[in-house]
């Protein structure tokens, strides 16, 4: 009796088995949350972000090249107005791709070649007396990008006849000038083809959180724009935070100054806003986080709503520091640092309650004293 029972037994728990089985197999696995699809977000980042915006760069890189080659070819007034005019373009067009500094561009560190001010304008000089430079040694960092080209285009004399009859007079300098437009595109060209070639296809691919992968890259090029390039360079050094004391000369477009500087800045954080938001009904990170549902400890409030609250009150700040914030980094440097003060509590939100919503690891480490 008791083989045939255990038998049964035997039988029913199998075809009970196989019956599970099978129900799990034929039914719909579950559906993850679209909002919650790293490669999505990935692919939003590259295709609709990226991609068009070195786009945009490279054109008003080409546009400034053409221009400079003009003016070096015929110094004049005219010809000196319009390769000005390049730059700033091609300057505001950089604001809103230098954040994208992992990948390819981090490779070719883009940002030393192209914006690390104040330009060394002593060194500047100096190579141009010798003509003698190498634009990949450390010291000739400041010597190249966009801000030299302000030096070079604003500031090598004291008006705009004398800035072309210096160049009239020096093969020299219409050299230097050359080289440095010509390094930048040589330099952008290199990024620009691997995000047009195989590199795009890595960076969607490459969906993990750890520290190697395109995620964490972008979320740490992200946070340490936002917390050294812009809060800190565009207006905590001017208005001396670090040191106490103010130094309006380290303001970026230093020689033409007038309301460029600021529209640099400006540009720069609603760059930055608007990487974050992205575009209604597609991938960001707003929406990332919004679905992982994150929320401040305290308040129980959205992360992403107190995040665009504080990017929205540093802009005003940073907006009201107009029209030219030379002078305002003296006169009014209670405001700037009032900005700062702003932008900084937007860098904890970033830096600390941002990533570890994500999950990401802080990877560089931001060393100006705060």
């Amino acid at each position: 009796m008791k083989k045939p029972v255990l038998f049964a037994l035997l039988l029913l728990l199998t075809a009970v088995g196989v019956f599970s089985c099978q129900k799990t197999s034929s039914g719909d696995p579950p559906s993850p949350n679209p909002s919650l699809d790293r490669k999505a977000l990935l692919t939003q980042w590259a295709d609709s972000l990226v991609k068009p915006g070195y786009q945009r760069f490279n054109d008003k890189l080409d546009i400034l090249s053409a221009k400079t080659a003009a003016f070096t070819t015929a110094p004049t007034t005219a010809s000196l107005v319009e390769a000005r005019q390049a730059w700033q373009a091609a300057y505001l067009e950089w604001q809103k791709v230098e954040l994208f500094e992992f990948g390819p561009a981090q490779s070719v560190s883009l940002r030393n070649h192209f914006n690390i001010y104040p330009t060394d304008a002593p060194g500047i000089n100096q190579n141009i007396s010798t003509g003698s430079y190498n634009f990949e040694l450390a010291t000739a960092i400041p010597q190249q990008g966009f801000p030299a080209l302000d030096y070079l285009l604003n500031g090598v004399a004291l008006n705009d006849a004398a800035i072309v009859q210096q160049y009239v007079a020096s093969a020299n300098h219409r050299r230097y000038l050359t080289d440095v437009v010509a390094k930048m595109s040589q330099t952008f060209a290199l990024v620009y083809a691997q995000w047009n070639g195989s590199y795009r296809d890595a960076f969607i691919n490459n969906t993990g959180t750890d520290a190697s992968s395109s995620l964490s890259r972008a979320i740490n090029a992200y946070s340490l724009y936002y917390e050294r390039y812009l809060r800190a360079g565009k207006v905590g050094i001017p208005a001396g935070v670090m040191t106490g004391t103010s130094r309006p000369e380290k303001i970026e477009a230093y020689y033409l100054k007038g309301s460029l500087p600021l529209q640099l800045a400006t540009t720069a954080h609603t760059t930055v806003q608007q990487f974050f938001n992205g575009r209604a009904g597609r991938p960001s990170l707003k929406s990332y986080l919004d679905a992982l549902g994150a929320k401040d400890s305290r308040t129980g409030q959205l992360l992403t709503d107190i995040l665009n609250n504080q990017f929205g009150v540093a802009f005003q700040r940073l907006n009201s520091l107009g029209p030219d914030l030379f002078p305002t980094m003296t006169a009014r440097n209670a405001d700037a640092v009032a900005c700062y003060n702003e932008m900084q509590r937007a860098v904890r939100l970033i830096k600390v309650d941002m990533t570890s919503a994500l999950g990401i690891t802080v990877t560089y480490v931001d060393n100006d004293g705060d």
